[in-house]
Parts: structure tokens; sequence; C-alpha cells
């Protein structure tokens, strides 16, 4: 565990249980973790281990069975529901495996979308998008829609798009997944760099321990343990 004061996620002796009849599994037990702003951290371990569950209940798309998660210090429990969507939908940016775009939209109105469904006029999104998309290098690739784009691509909008709202934390679930080993060092690369330049806040999950060994603190999860690298 780090200095949890300047954490912005915080993790103290969850578990996650699910029950299948009589019978009880459990995916996490007594994780404790902080989420230290301006740092990156890996959550690492083989499939089926719980990597996802943990990032999902750390991004309040799912609910821990026991112990708490707390953001900027504060018991995600203790909020209204209206507060915990606030999080979620303007504090956290989530980068998934699948790149889930718009199909029938450019790279630079799936950056946008979001925003522009929450009622903001396109005219005011259109010059963040387009920073956004130069600055993980698809500057010249905007006006493509996803099916004119490789993966590495797709993933790069997706990425943009997760940093749209200036989120105090990006959760990252396997993002280099479904790419091939070059375009997943690349996609790698660029969030190094997003980390070392903009100070952007990192939790990426990824089954491949060459790439959590780079990050700032690395725990591996095991039979729902935690097992704290550095």
């Amino acid at each position: 565990m780090n200095d949890a004061r300047n954490a912005v996620i915080t993790c103290r002796q969850v578990r996650k249980v699910y029950h299948d009849g009589s019978r009880e599994l459990v995916i996490l037990e007594a994780i404790d973790l902080d989420v230290i702003e301006g740092k990156i951290l890996a959550i690492s371990g083989p499939s089926g281990v719980g990597k996802s569950t943990l990032l999902h209940i750390m991004g309040t798309l799912d609910k821990p069975s026991a112990g708490e998660v707390l953001f900027r210090g504060e018991a995600l429990l203790s909020m209204g529901g209206s507060r915990v969507n606030h999080i979620r939908n303007q504090d956290i940016g989530f980068v998934f495996q699948f790149y889930h775009l718009l199909p029938e939209f450019t790279a630079l109105e799936n950056v946008m979308m979001a925003a522009i469904n929450k009622g903001k006029r396109k005219r005011d999104c259109m010059e963040r998008a387009e920073q956004l998309l130069e600055q993980v290098g698809l500057g010249d690739r905007m006006i493509h829609k996803p099916g004119q784009l490789s993966g590495g691509e797709q993933q790069r909008v997706a990425i943009a798009r997760a940093l749209f709202n200036k989120p105090a934390v990006m959760l990252c679930d396997e993002p280099t997944g479904n790419l091939d080993e070059k375009t997943g060092s690349g996609v790698v690369d660029l969030l190094w760099k997003l980390n070392a330049k903009n100070n952007v806040t990192l939790v990426i999950v990824t089954h491949d321990d060459a790439i959590a060994q780079k990050a700032d603190h690395w725990i591996s999860l095991h039979d729902g343990r935690a097992d704290y690298r550095h």
C-alpha cells in the first residue's frame, strides 16, 4: 500500500463473492490498494483471477460484497446514487479490450459523443476532441469511421474518448489484449507518454508481466488475493 493521502481511489479489505446455489465462489479476498494521483498502477494475473472484477468495483460499475472503496478519501457507499453516477461519468475514464466505438460515426464524433449525449453542443466539444486525437497520433484520421481504422487506431480513439472529461483516473482493462504485439506496444507507449506529459493517473489490468513491471506500482492477483510486487 501507499500513502492514501494522495490516493484517487482506495480499496480496503474488498471482497467479492458470487453464489451458485449453495456454493460460494470467492473472486476477491481482502484486497487493499491505493491508486496514487499521477502514478501508474498495474494489476496482473492469469485469466479468471478477478482482475476485471476488481477494476469494475474500482470504477463503480460493480459493488464489493464486503469492504469499502473510497474516492478521494470518501466512501462510495456513503454517497447517493447521483453522486456516484457523477463520479463514474466525469471523474473516471474507461478503456476496454474491445473499443466500443460507434461504427456510423467518425473518430472525432466518437470522442465527443458522450458529451453531446449529455446536452453539450457539438461546436463546443470540437476543439478538445481534435486536440485529443492529435495527442494520440490520429490528427490525420479524424474523419475516418471505425471500419476505416486499424485495431490500434481504434484503441487510440477509445483512449482519447476516455480523456475527454479530464478524468481523475483512467481505468484500462486489457487495453492491448485485442492487438498484435507491435501495435500493443505502441498503445502501451502512448499510455506511459500521457502519464509522463499530462500527469494522467492510470490503472492498467494486464496478463502481461512485462507491461506490469514498468508501472510505478504493481499488484499481482492469485486466488483472489493481492501480491504486492512493488
